[in-house]
C-alpha cells in the first residue's frame, strides 16, 4: 500500500517542461478510418421522462466510457436524441455496444442509463445523463462517473453496476461534502485512479486507505472517497478548490483542462489523461500529465504538445466543427491500450497502443 500525503495546503507544483515523453500512455494508431459508433434513428426507446417513445440515438453518439467484461470491451457512449437544435439543448442518455475486435460494435437496442422514472429526476431531467467514465474494482464492480444535467447546473454523479447493463444510481458524488457548499455549483468530468493488475486488468486502486478521483473542467482538482460513492475534494490554505493543473496561455489547453479515462498508476506515477480546449481555434485534443505518487497533488511532468488531435473528417465535421477528439474510454484488452473518444460531438472513435 502506497503512503501519499493528502495536504490541504497550497502546493507549489512543478510546471512541468514536456520535453520528456517516456512516461505517457501510448503511442496511439487510430484502428478505423470511420466511426465505429454513429447516430441510428431506427433506434426506439419507450422514455420514462415523457411517457412516449423516442429516437434515442437519432442525432448524435460520442464521448465513450469503456470496460471489459467476460473477454469482451463495453462501449458506453453518450447519445442524443433529436428533441431540439444546439449544443446541450437535447436529451443525453447513455448506450451500451459490446466488440470483440475493438472496432465490430454490436449495440444495445435501449439506453442503460437515462433519466426519468427515478428519484433522481432533479438532477437529470430534462438534459440526461452525459460523458460517462468508468472504472472497475477488483472485485468486479463497475462504477461509473456522470453528468447530470437538469438544463440549469451539470453535477457530477456516480452510478454501480455489477454487468454493465443494470445500473444504480448514487446521485451527487459531493453532496455530503463540505457541508453542502458545491451542491449549486457546476461540476462534471472525473478520472477516478487505477492499476494495472497482474491480470492485466486495469482496476481501481486504492491508497492509504483511501480511493482517488482527479476530476473538473475549467481546471483539475482532486477528491477522496473511502466508499467511491461519496467524495470529499481537496481545498487550498483559503479554503477553495485546489486548482492542481490549470489552463495554459498559449497552448493547445489555454481554455479548458477537462479530465479524460481514468487515470493510471504506472511505475513513473499516476498519469491522467485530459482533454485541452483552445482559446484560440476551439478545437479539443488530448494531453498528458504525470503526477507524484507520494504527494497526487503534485505535477512531475506535463506534455506541452498534445498526444492525439482531430485529424479525420468525421473528427472535424459533426456538431462540433472546430474539431474534437475528447477521450473518455481506455482499457487493457490483449495486452493493449485501447482508447475510446468522442469526435465532434457527434462520432465516436478508437485508437490502440502496444506496451513500451
Amino acid at each position: 500500500m502506497k503512503k501519499i500525503c493528502l495536504f490541504l495546503a497550497v502546493l507549489t507544483l512543478a510546471s512541468g517542461c514536456g520535453n520528456s515523453s517516456d512516461w505517457t500512455i501510448g503511442p496511439f494508431t487510430r484502428l478505423s478510418d470511420d466511426a465505429v459508433i454513429s447516430p441510428d434513428p431506427a433506434r426506439i426507446f419507450l422514455c420514462p421522462m415523457r411517457g412516449e417513445e423516442v429516437r434515442w440515438q437519432e442525432s448524435d453518439t460520442f464521448n465513450p466510457a469503456a470496460a471489459v467484461k467476460d473477454g469482451k470491451i463495453c462501449v458506453l457512449f453518450r447519445s442524443e436524441d433529436n428533441s431540439a437544435t444546439g449544443i446541450g439543448s437535447r436529451t443525453s442518455r447513455v448506450g451500451y455496444a459490446e466488440t470483440t475486435d475493438g472496432v465490430t460494435m454490436e449495440i444495445a437496442p435501449d439506453p442503460v442509463l437515462f433519466p426519468g422514472g427515478d428519484e433522481w429526476g432533479w438532477l437529470d431531467c430534462p438534459g440526461g445523463c452525459e460523458d460517462p467514465r468508468i472504472a472497475k474494482t477488483e472485485d468486479g464492480l463497475y462504477v461509473m462517473t456522470y453528468t447530470s444535467f437538469n438544463r440549469k447546473t451539470a453535477r457530477l454523479c456516480i452510478a454501480t453496476s455489477r454487468d454493465l447493463k443494470v445500473w444504480e444510481k448514487h446521485g451527487f458524488a459531493f453532496a455530503d461534502a463540505l457541508g453542502g457548499r458545491l451542491m449549486d455549483e457546476w461540476s462534471k468530468s472525473a478520472s477516478i485512479v487505477t492499476k494495472v493488475n497482474e491480470d492485466d486488468e486495469l482496476v481501481i486502486e486504492k491508497f492509504d486507505g483511501k480511493y482517488l478521483m482527479y476530476w473538473g473542467e475549467d481546471f483539475v482538482n482532486l477528491a477522496t472517497s473511502t466508499d467511491l460513492i461519496h467524495w470529499t475534494p481537496m481545498l487550498d490554505e483559503n479554503g477553495d478548490l485546489l486548482e492542481i493543473i490549470k489552463p495554459r496561455e498559449g497552448k493547445f489547453d489555454s481554455d479548458l483542462t477537462e479530465c479524460g479515462p481514468p487515470a493510471v498508476h504506472t511505475k513513473d506515477g499516476i498519469v491522467l489523461i485530459y482533454n485541452g480546449k483552445s482559446a484560440e481555434t476551439g478545437a479539443y485534443c488530448a494531453g498528458q500529465v504525470l503526477f507524484d505518487v507520494k504527494n497526487p497533488t503534485k505535477v512531475l511532468d506535463r506534455l506541452d504538445e498534445p498526444f492525439f488531435v482531430p485529424e479525420l473528417p468525421f473528427e472535424k465535421s459533426g456538431q462540433y466543427v472546430d474539431g474534437t477528439v475528447f477521450v473518455e474510454g481506455l482499457v487493457r484488452y490483449n495486452h493493449k491500450w485501447y482508447l475510446y473518444y468522442g469526435c465532434a460531438d457527434s462520432f465516436v472513435g478508437v485508437a490502440v497502443a502496444g506496451d513500451k
